[in-house]
């Protein structure tokens, strides 16, 4: 019976450790990195050190938004709005076409060569000037009219990404009129067709490839500096993602006799992928924590409640609970710690009252490292449990490789965070959605996302929603944070 007696002094034991762990959970130093003369001074910039002409920028980037870079493959097959845009550029920023060589390749991608001391260490700057289509009807605003209206410059394209865009050139024309040179070379990549296919990318990927480039960073879209996104934090976050998801897109499909819908067979093609997406949804995919979702844990769960950090700093034994929690609450938090399915496209008969001789969904999968297609897929049919539906890949990639968060590429991106926006904690995160900045991990080993903008939850929500726009303030700290990297670049 002695035994009896040690299982409460072994629950009292387990409470006082995880106890322990949580109220030694605090906080990590987060300094601004940097040891250069330069990039000390870079950390004191102001908009008067930066010489920022703030309204000539404003009217640079109104010039941009109108032009409707939407890629149609019906209504401009040449992309013609695209070639429009390209040829404005010169007119707007004549110091990068004199002193930086200058590409098209692929459909409507853009590449800037900007010659530094030295080509050892390139930074590769991102961005991606095609935009997806607006419904004019539910906007407030004309979505290409670039309405500067109360603080806000409004227009599809604004936060997704032509203010990046239009930030880091202006950042550029600015330090070449100053006459600064660079440590290492500089590439400027844009890409304008990363809402469809993203070819432009990989193109310009090659390229460099080819030449044998392999950039010490890449910095594209993704993160930014959000707000009660985390589990008991309150302060402001500025996410860096690391790494982003895998994203393969799934056809469901079977066929039947079809015929008419008054004498229906015991099983109809729908029915039967109705089960199937059942099955699915009911029997979520296995939950992992990949290094850069634990060093956002490690990093922002100090910074959380004592009953969040219990679970944080104790995730060697509440991994489980903390999984089943991501799995019952859905949305971003799941995201982070499995590979997702979407079913977002049905279609069955043409007729209300015919049978479909043939019916299918499509899924929109986003994949949690280790998880790959080849292993997805295997895993759907499993869970289906019917081979009479056919289960096709349609098109995809597999998870990026994770970026090293002890790199120079890192502390510079860090740096120039912290220097814009003190109050942010700065933590790594793992990407959901897919960016251009994908193709770059065959060249690069620090290949970073972060989106120079403080955005609020309805920011969020307006990014290929309705009423797109941005304030002059969230527009004039993207201009800051570029130059204060591009310095140190």
């Amino acid at each position: 019976m002695m035994w009896l007696l040690l299982i409460p002094a072994a629950i009292v034991l387990f409470l006082i450790v995880i106890c322990i762990r949580a109220a030694m959970f605090n906080p990590k130093k987060q300094a601004i990195t940097g040891d250069s003369k330069d990039a000390k001074a870079d950390n004191t910039v102001d908009v008067k050190e930066a010489d920022v002409d703030f309204e000539r920028a404003i009217k640079h980037f109104q010039e941009m938004i109108k032009i409707e870079t939407i890629w149609n493959w019906d209504e401009d097959p040449d992309g013609k709005n695209h070639k429009s845009f390209r040829d404005m550029l010169p007119q707007l920023y004549p110091l990068i076409h004199e002193h930086c060589t200058y590409e098209q390749i692929g459909r409507s991608g853009m590449l800037f060569h900007w010659r530094g001391k030295s080509s050892e260490n390139p930074t590769v700057y991102m961005a991606h000037y095609d935009v997806v289509p607006a419904d004019e009807d539910k906007w407030q605003k004309p979505p290409f009219a670039a309405i500067r209206e109360n603080g806000e410059i409004w227009g599809r394209g604004t936060l997704d990404t032509k203010g990046t865009l239009c930030a880091v050139l202006e950042t550029a024309e600015t330090l070449l009129a100053q006459g600064f040179v660079p440590d290492n070379d500089i590439y400027l990549s844009f890409g304008g067709d990363e809402e469809t296919d993203a070819t432009d990318a990989h193109a310009i990927v090659e390229s460099l490839r080819e030449r044998g480039i392999k950039p010490a960073l890449v910095l594209d879209e993704g993160g930014a500096v959000v707000e009660n996104i985390f589990p008991g934090v309150k302060r402001p976050t500025a996410l860096i993602g690391t790494a982003e998801k895998g994203m393969v897109n799934v056809s469901f499909s079977v066929s039947g006799m079809g015929g008419h819908a008054s004498a229906p067979p015991v099983r109809s093609p729908v029915g039967v992928l109705a089960q199937a997406v059942v099955n699915v949804e009911t029997n979520p995919f296995k939950a992992y924590f990949c290094e850069p979702v634990l060093n956002m844990f490690d990093t922002l769960g100090r910074h959380s409640t004592f009953a969040f950090k219990l679970i944080f700093a104790n995730l060697w034994c509440f991994k489980g609970l903390f999984a089943l929690i991501c799995k019952k609450s859905g949305g971003e938090l799941n995201a982070l710690v499995r590979t997702t399915c979407a079913f977002t496209q049905m279609q069955g008969s043409l007729a209300r009252n015919v049978l479909p001789p043939s019916a299918s969904v499509t899924a929109n999968m986003r994949l949690m490292s280790p998880d790959n297609i080849d292993s997805v897929i295997d895993e759907l049919k499993k869970k289906v449990k019917d081979d009479t539906i056919e289960i096709t890949r349609l098109t995809g990639v597999n998870p990026s490789a994770f970026s090293n968060m002890k790199s120079e590429g890192y502390e510079r991106v860090s740096s120039a965070i912290g220097a814009t926006w003190p109050k942010a904690i700065i933590s790594p995160y793992l990407m959901i959605a897919a960016s251009d900045s994908r193709h770059y991990c065959k060249i690069c080993d620090v290949v970073l996302r972060f989106s120079a903008m403080a955005l609020s939850s309805d920011d969020r929500k307006r990014i290929h929603g309705n009423d797109e726009r941005i304030s002059e303030s969230q527009f004039l700290e993207a201009l800051l944070f570029y130059h204060r990297i591009m310095r140190t670049s």
